[in-house]
């Protein structure tokens, strides 16, 4: 998406020149082809020429995902050029405006909004709708639409998914299996189903829903899925827990990262299932200080998680971590419900933590598909074992 929307957007400020080049760095290069963002990139700059060259192993200086767009004369003269950078769930950040755009929300800590549901006596969804307007719970409702409809799409389609890994999808029959399951064990059977759905349509090409980005885009709408069905919620009930999942994902984003090329799967799996938990415990009865404990247990129970996707692609282990991540949401609602929110660390705490571990996590582990399971399947390909 981010790189998509880069080319749309440096394609409109020289909309007539007859060819252009793109240049992708690092883990963009690294995994762009199993991203799908070599054909992003056709799509967006349509009939016009266009060279796109890959650079692994070269590195911009602000983030890890960059690109460099230049546009030429018929002669081959260069006429302009511009920088961009994949941040995360399809947001751009651009070298000659390195300043992120301001946050649309005044308090940029959770716990500064928790004192403020506490101290007004409002739900936390309610900061949202003061800060963005009314008008925000509307397009809630279009995220939520779309969301259903990419786990139906989900459920329906049982193709083999595109790639080099020729994966079976999977959803489809984990939910005509768990739909038969007692109560104990029906519960991870269609969270697993309906995270498995979004995270194949992605994985295919599909429309989904950044949540907070394209690689956990499963996590948020298989529990909202499934607390609508069992719980017999309403869809204003869950569009307001949208509101309150989407501050949570807000607040990573501002004080830590969730670019998997950045900081690992922590930033992404582990961002959703924060976002999930939070929503959760809203729909559950949850007081503030309880929901953000929930985020705060989904975050801290994914820190150190790599981002190693074999082939480039966004499948293995991606997909199955979605279906985990939904599950372990739910378990992080109930588990903060059981207590008075009470607790030693703060989600502002451990948002913290994982930017910095990682920092810390060496390179082929964010995103580059240069280690972890990524570099024991090629070696098993490369010999010919186990594949």
């Amino acid at each position: 998406m981010g790189p998509r929307r880069a080319a749309e957007i440096f394609r409109a400020s020289c909309p007539d020149a007859p060819a252009y080049s793109v240049t992708l760095f690092g883990s963009l290069a690294a995994t762009g082809k199993g991203h799908l963002t070599d054909t992003a990139l056709r799509e967006a700059f349509g009939h016009t020429r266009i060279d796109i060259r890959w650079k692994p192993d070269e590195h911009l200086p602000l983030h890890p995902n960059g690109m460099l767009f230049e546009s030429f004369t018929a002669n081959g003269e260069l006429v302009s050029s511009g920088i961009f950078y994949s941040v995360g769930g399809g947001a751009l950040l651009c070298e000659s405006d390195p300043e992120q755009a301001k946050s649309v929300y005044e308090l940029s800590a959770m716990n500064d909004i928790v004192a403020w549901s506490e101290d007004s006596g409002r739900p936390i969804w309610e900061y949202v709708l003061d800060c963005e307007g009314p008008e925000i719970l509307t397009y809630l409702g279009e995220v939520w639409a779309v969301m259903r409809v990419a786990i139906d799409r989900g459920l329906r389609n049982q193709s083999v998914l595109p790639g080099s890994l020729k994966l079976q999808r999977k959803a489809a029959s984990y939910f005509a299996k768990a739909r038969l399951w007692s109560a104990e064990l029906k519960r991870s059977g269609m969270l697993s189903a309906y995270a498995l759905a979004v995270s194949e349509e992605n994985a295919a090409g599909g429309t989904v829903v950044t949540a907070p980005t394209c690689g956990s885009s499963g996590v948020l709408p298989a529990v909202l899925r499934y607390m609508l069905e069992s719980q017999n919620l309403s869809d204003q009930e869950i569009i307001r827990a949208l509101a309150t999942a989407g501050l949570i994902g807000n607040l990573v984003k501002t004080n830590g990262s969730i670019s998997g090329a950045e900081v690992g799967c922590q930033g992404e799996v582990g961002t959703a299932c924060a976002m999930a938990a939070g929503a959760c415990a809203q729909l559950l009865g949850g007081t503030a200080p309880q929901i953000e404990y929930a985020a705060e247990i989904g975050m801290e129970h994914h820190l150190g998680l790599t981002c190693d996707p074999v082939a480039g692609l966004v499948q293995i282990p991606c997909i199955e971590r979605n279906a985990f991540a939904a599950t372990r949401a739910v378990d992080c609602a109930g588990y903060a419900l059981l207590s008075d929110g009470r607790h030693r660390i703060s989600f502002d705490d451990v948002v913290q933590t994982m930017k910095q571990t990682g920092m810390d996590l060496q390179q082929n582990y964010r995103e580059t598909s240069g280690g972890g399971l990524a570099a024991v399947y090629k070696s098993q390909k490369e010999s010919g074992f186990g594949i």
